[in-house]
């Protein structure tokens, strides 16, 4: 889908890698930009399986804060349609690299900024990562509490993924389709914090309407009724219900031999009792058993899956949803491939890239510099 769009990514982790990562997947040219190493110091890298192990993308490495570095870059981004970067914001502009710099030289440029609470306001230049844009963003004070009354920490960065990367996708490429018309660039400020209220907007808006404050438990997708819960099985295991439509719910009492609730779904009085013998019925089969069962039989019901036990599912198996990859020097494995929608498959075994290895060359050549210029760019240690 995206065939002939080309990426420039400054980004290693966090919410701007998750974004070129699924970029990619819907078929950009993808070019990973990272720093010169120093003598005696080490290029920081993610681990080797993190964000698909870059599979399918390029790397250019090059030393921004020297001028011959920096007029290096900006002649490859002179070529490119998008730009990620996530550094705090004013870096990029005191590198020489921010948007006014790149537009300079490439009026068409989507340029992408990636912040924990974005380019402006009081708190954009504070330190931040997944659970700080969770909590300022309300998603942990609606969550259902742990054992000591406080918020729990999710399983799933849901602040760097959502709101971050999909937001910054999301931004993308409405503002690639935005440029077809207008034929400029434009600068998009993604802040993760933003994204996690935009996610957070029925529960936000609820109070801004009405006053009352939502909090864990407090409606129907929070918990507050038996129909949307988890219980425990006889293998202490667990079970999803999520039988929010009158006629699941009533399948559901039925397949518990709890007929008499039917009626009683969204009776607050109700609720503890309906619990106890949801809990009590729950408990006399294993997870796999109620899921079988109940799966199949319009109750929305549904395994708690472990990963080992996500990566074998027979859904996801299905759909292709996990690939094998080839790595220089960690061999093969298995891992998550393109999942959403309108993402290219990937036939046979994916060729992870030696990351000991760069496109430089390649990619300076294409920027039209020479053989020559590429050898004395490295010489200086402006390239590698």
């Amino acid at each position: 889908m995206l065939d002939g769009v080309t990426v420039l990514d400054l980004s290693s982790v966090g919410p701007a890698a998750r974004a070129s990562r699924w970029l990619a997947d819907y078929g950009a040219r993808v070019v990973k930009v990272g720093p010169v190493p120093k003598r005696g110091g080490v290029l920081i890298e993610p681990p080797f399986h993190s964000y698909g192990g870059h599979r399918g993308m390029r790397r250019l490495l090059v030393d921004l804060k020297s001028e011959t570095g920096r007029e290096a870059f900006l002649r490859v981004a002179c070529n490119i349609d998008v730009l990620i970067e996530s550094f705090r914001p004013g870096v990029v502009d005191a590198l020489g690299i921010g948007y006014d710099a790149v537009a300079q030289v490439n009026p068409r440029i989507v340029y992408c900024s990636t912040t924990g609470y974005g380019q402006d306001g009081p708190h954009a230049h504070y330190a931040g990562h997944d659970l700080n844009y969770l909590a300022v963003g309300g998603f942990l004070a609606t969550t259902h509490t742990r054992a000591d009354g406080g918020p729990p920490v999710p399983g799933a960065t849901v602040a760097d993924s959502a709101g971050g990367g999909m937001h910054a996708v999301i931004a993308i490429l409405a503002a690639l389709v935005g440029r077809v018309s207008t034929g400029g660039g434009v600068h998009l400020d993604v802040a993760a914090a933003d994204g996690v209220l935009a996610l957070m907007s029925l529960a936000t808006d609820e109070y801004l309407a009405t006053g009352v404050v939502p909090g864990p438990r407090h409606g129907l997708l929070t918990g507050r009724y038996a129909c949307y819960d988890v219980y425990r099985c006889a293998d202490d295991k667990w079970v999803a219900v999520a039988a929010i439509e009158p006629r699941f719910f009533a399948n559901l009492c039925r397949a518990l031999d709890c007929e008499r609730w039917i009626d009683h779904q969204t009776d607050d009085d109700a609720q503890v009792e309906i619990r106890a013998d949801f809990a009590a019925a729950f408990a006399n089969k294993t997870r796999d058993e109620w899921a079988n069962r109940l799966g199949p039989a319009d109750t929305c019901v549904s395994p708690v899956l472990t990963v080992p036990e996500v990566t074998e599912h027979p859904q996801f198996v299905a759909r292709g949803d996990f690939v094998d990859a080839a790595h220089p020097t960690h061999g093969r494995f298995r891992q998550t491939g393109p999942v959403l929608a309108g993402q290219s498959t990937i036939p046979g075994v994916v060729q992870l890239p030696d990351l000991s290895q760069t496109d430089t060359d390649m990619l300076l050549r294409d920027a039209g510099y020479t053989a020559e210029d590429i050898a004395r760019l490295r010489e200086e240690g402006a390239v590698a």
